[in-house]
Protein backbone atom coordinates (compact mmCIF):
# COMPACT_ATOMS: atom_id res chain seq x y z
CA UNK A 1 0.00 0.00 0.00
CA UNK A 2 1.30 3.33 -0.87
CA UNK A 3 -0.19 6.91 0.33
CA UNK A 4 0.80 10.39 -0.27
CA UNK A 5 2.25 12.81 1.64
CA UNK A 6 0.27 14.76 3.70
CA UNK A 7 0.90 17.91 2.31
CA UNK A 8 -0.16 16.22 -1.11
CA UNK A 9 -3.41 14.69 0.17
CA UNK A 10 -5.27 18.00 -0.16
CA UNK A 11 -4.69 17.98 -4.16
CA UNK A 12 -6.95 14.69 -4.16
CA UNK A 13 -10.29 15.23 -5.56
CA UNK A 14 -13.11 13.71 -2.82
CA UNK A 15 -15.95 14.61 -5.36
CA UNK A 16 -17.27 10.51 -5.77
CA UNK A 17 -17.12 10.13 -1.73
CA UNK A 18 -19.12 13.03 -1.12
CA UNK A 19 -21.68 12.40 -4.01
CA UNK A 20 -21.81 8.53 -2.55
CA UNK A 21 -22.30 10.32 1.17
CA UNK A 22 -25.13 12.74 -0.45
CA UNK A 23 -26.91 10.02 -1.90
CA UNK A 24 -28.21 9.07 1.43
CA UNK A 25 -27.80 11.97 3.88
CA UNK A 26 -27.33 15.73 3.47
CA UNK A 27 -23.56 16.51 4.57
CA UNK A 28 -23.29 20.07 6.64
CA UNK A 29 -20.18 21.60 6.30
CA UNK A 30 -18.96 20.24 9.83
CA UNK A 31 -19.15 17.27 8.84
CA UNK A 32 -17.81 17.18 5.50
CA UNK A 33 -14.81 19.06 6.99
CA UNK A 34 -14.48 15.95 9.48
CA UNK A 35 -14.44 13.76 6.82
CA UNK A 36 -12.33 15.20 4.77
CA UNK A 37 -9.80 15.71 7.72
CA UNK A 38 -9.78 11.68 8.78
CA UNK A 39 -9.63 10.02 5.28
CA UNK A 40 -6.80 9.21 3.17
CA UNK A 41 -5.89 8.48 -0.09
CA UNK A 42 -4.22 5.70 -0.58
CA UNK A 43 -3.02 3.33 -3.59
CA UNK A 44 -2.68 -0.48 -4.26
CA UNK A 45 -1.10 -2.28 -7.16
CA UNK A 46 -2.88 -5.41 -8.30
CA UNK A 47 -2.33 -8.49 -6.49
CA UNK A 48 -1.45 -6.24 -3.54
CA UNK A 49 -2.73 -7.99 -0.06
CA UNK A 50 -4.66 -5.00 1.46
CA UNK A 51 -6.11 -6.80 4.45
CA UNK A 52 -4.97 -10.43 6.06
CA UNK A 53 -7.02 -12.34 7.78
CA UNK A 54 -4.23 -13.09 10.37
CA UNK A 55 -4.51 -9.32 11.33
CA UNK A 56 -7.74 -7.26 12.99
CA UNK A 57 -9.20 -4.74 10.55
CA UNK A 58 -8.71 -1.51 11.59
CA UNK A 59 -9.12 0.74 8.18
CA UNK A 60 -12.31 0.59 5.58
CA UNK A 61 -11.32 2.15 1.94
CA UNK A 62 -13.80 3.45 -0.12
CA UNK A 63 -13.13 2.69 -3.84
CA UNK A 64 -12.04 5.50 -6.35
CA UNK A 65 -11.01 3.77 -8.88
CA UNK A 66 -10.20 -0.25 -8.79
CA UNK A 67 -11.67 -3.37 -8.05
CA UNK A 68 -11.18 -5.31 -4.73
CA UNK A 69 -12.15 -8.84 -3.34
CA UNK A 70 -12.75 -10.32 0.02
CA UNK A 71 -12.14 -13.98 -0.17
CA UNK A 72 -11.54 -16.71 2.71
CA UNK A 73 -9.73 -20.11 2.41
CA UNK A 74 -11.28 -22.89 2.94
CA UNK A 75 -9.02 -26.16 2.68
CA UNK A 76 -6.10 -24.05 0.72
CA UNK A 77 -8.74 -22.76 -1.96
CA UNK A 78 -9.61 -19.03 -2.62
CA UNK A 79 -12.83 -18.97 -1.90
CA UNK A 80 -14.34 -15.38 -3.29
CA UNK A 81 -17.06 -13.93 -1.24
CA UNK A 82 -17.82 -10.09 -2.30
CA UNK A 83 -16.26 -7.86 -5.30
CA UNK A 84 -16.33 -3.93 -4.34
CA UNK A 85 -15.66 -1.93 -6.97
CA UNK A 86 -15.56 2.18 -7.70
CA UNK A 87 -18.40 4.18 -5.23
CA UNK A 88 -18.33 0.95 -2.66
CA UNK A 89 -16.14 0.29 0.66
CA UNK A 90 -14.59 -2.45 1.86
CA UNK A 91 -13.65 -3.75 4.97
CA UNK A 92 -13.69 -7.18 6.99
CA UNK A 93 -16.64 -5.90 8.76
CA UNK A 94 -16.90 -8.61 11.80
CA UNK A 95 -13.16 -7.85 12.27
CA UNK A 96 -13.19 -3.96 11.99
CA UNK A 97 -15.88 -3.40 14.52
CA UNK A 98 -15.29 -6.28 16.90
CA UNK A 99 -11.54 -5.70 17.21
CA UNK A 100 -11.14 -9.57 16.40
CA UNK A 101 -9.23 -11.53 13.52
CA UNK A 102 -11.46 -13.19 11.45
CA UNK A 103 -11.45 -15.50 8.26
CA UNK A 104 -11.59 -12.34 5.07
CA UNK A 105 -9.03 -11.60 3.02
CA UNK A 106 -8.89 -7.77 0.59
CA UNK A 107 -6.88 -8.33 -2.15
CA UNK A 108 -6.61 -5.76 -5.63
CA UNK A 109 -8.13 -7.61 -8.81
CA UNK A 110 -6.85 -4.42 -10.29
CA UNK A 111 -4.33 -1.16 -8.95
CA UNK A 112 -6.99 0.47 -6.79
CA UNK A 113 -6.75 3.92 -5.97
CA UNK A 114 -9.12 4.63 -2.42
CA UNK A 115 -9.52 6.68 0.21
CA UNK A 116 -9.31 5.42 3.45
CA UNK A 117 -10.59 5.41 7.22
CA UNK A 118 -9.70 4.53 10.55
CA UNK A 119 -12.16 2.65 12.55
CA UNK A 120 -11.23 5.05 15.63
CA UNK A 121 -12.40 7.85 13.39
CA UNK A 122 -15.62 6.03 12.20
CA UNK A 123 -16.30 5.51 15.98
CA UNK A 124 -15.65 9.44 16.53
CA UNK A 125 -17.71 10.55 13.35
CA UNK A 126 -20.71 8.18 14.76
CA UNK A 127 -20.45 9.78 18.09
CA UNK A 128 -20.42 13.26 17.04
CA UNK A 129 -22.41 13.27 13.96
CA UNK A 130 -25.95 11.90 14.03
CA UNK A 131 -26.17 12.11 10.13
CA UNK A 132 -23.71 9.38 10.16
CA UNK A 133 -25.44 7.07 12.26
CA UNK A 134 -28.64 7.57 9.75
CA UNK A 135 -25.61 7.05 6.67
CA UNK A 136 -24.42 3.99 8.14
CA UNK A 137 -28.51 2.47 8.52
CA UNK A 138 -29.48 3.50 4.96
CA UNK A 139 -26.28 2.10 3.36
CA UNK A 140 -26.20 -1.45 5.32
CA UNK A 141 -29.84 -1.69 4.50
CA UNK A 142 -28.27 -1.86 1.05
CA UNK A 143 -25.92 -4.04 1.65
CA UNK A 144 -28.41 -6.45 3.78
CA UNK A 145 -30.48 -6.57 0.47
CA UNK A 146 -28.04 -7.91 -1.66
CA UNK A 147 -26.57 -10.37 0.77
CA UNK A 148 -30.00 -11.67 1.27
CA UNK A 149 -30.26 -11.61 -2.63
CA UNK A 150 -27.09 -13.82 -2.99
CA UNK A 151 -27.85 -16.24 -0.49
CA UNK A 152 -31.58 -16.61 -1.94
CA UNK A 153 -29.52 -17.18 -5.72
CA UNK A 154 -27.23 -19.82 -3.42
CA UNK A 155 -29.56 -22.11 -1.77
CA UNK A 156 -32.33 -21.93 -4.91
CA UNK A 157 -30.68 -21.58 -7.94
CA UNK A 158 -29.19 -23.69 -10.83
CA UNK A 159 -25.60 -23.11 -11.69
CA UNK A 160 -27.10 -20.72 -14.90
CA UNK A 161 -29.47 -19.10 -12.71
CA UNK A 162 -26.75 -18.39 -10.47
CA UNK A 163 -24.23 -17.36 -13.13
CA UNK A 164 -27.09 -14.69 -14.08
CA UNK A 165 -27.95 -13.45 -11.17
CA UNK A 166 -24.07 -12.74 -10.71
CA UNK A 167 -23.65 -10.93 -14.27
CA UNK A 168 -26.81 -8.24 -12.89
CA UNK A 169 -25.26 -8.05 -9.93
CA UNK A 170 -22.22 -7.24 -11.17
CA UNK A 171 -23.46 -5.83 -14.66
CA UNK A 172 -20.67 -3.55 -16.12
CA UNK A 173 -17.89 -4.76 -14.12
CA UNK A 174 -18.23 -8.47 -14.53
CA UNK A 175 -16.00 -8.84 -17.56
CA UNK A 176 -13.01 -7.54 -15.24
CA UNK A 177 -13.46 -10.29 -12.86
CA UNK A 178 -11.07 -13.62 -13.58
CA UNK A 179 -13.34 -16.24 -14.08
CA UNK A 180 -11.68 -18.66 -11.77
CA UNK A 181 -12.65 -15.90 -8.74
CA UNK A 182 -16.22 -15.79 -10.58
CA UNK A 183 -16.39 -19.67 -10.51
CA UNK A 184 -15.91 -19.47 -6.58
CA UNK A 185 -17.80 -16.81 -5.81
CA UNK A 186 -20.55 -19.21 -7.44
CA UNK A 187 -19.60 -22.37 -5.81
CA UNK A 188 -19.57 -24.13 -9.09
CA UNK A 189 -16.35 -25.34 -11.02
CA UNK A 190 -14.25 -23.22 -13.69
CA UNK A 191 -15.08 -25.72 -16.18
CA UNK A 192 -18.93 -25.37 -15.59
CA UNK A 193 -18.71 -21.99 -15.68
CA UNK A 194 -16.74 -22.41 -19.12
CA UNK A 195 -19.44 -24.03 -20.21
CA UNK A 196 -22.57 -21.86 -19.13
CA UNK A 197 -20.42 -18.77 -20.78
CA UNK A 198 -20.70 -20.66 -24.34
CA UNK A 199 -23.86 -21.02 -24.24
CA UNK A 200 -25.57 -17.59 -23.64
Amino acid sequence: MEHLDPENQNSIQKDLLFDHFESYIKISDELRSALDKRMYFVTFKKGDIVHDADKVCTQSYFIQKGLLRTYFLKDGKEISEYFPVEGEWCNSPKSLFTRQKDIYYIDAIEATEAFCIHVNDLVYLFDHFPEMERYSRLSMGTVVGHLMERITSMRFSSAKEKYDHFTQTYKGIYHRIPLGMIASYLGITQETLSRIRTQK
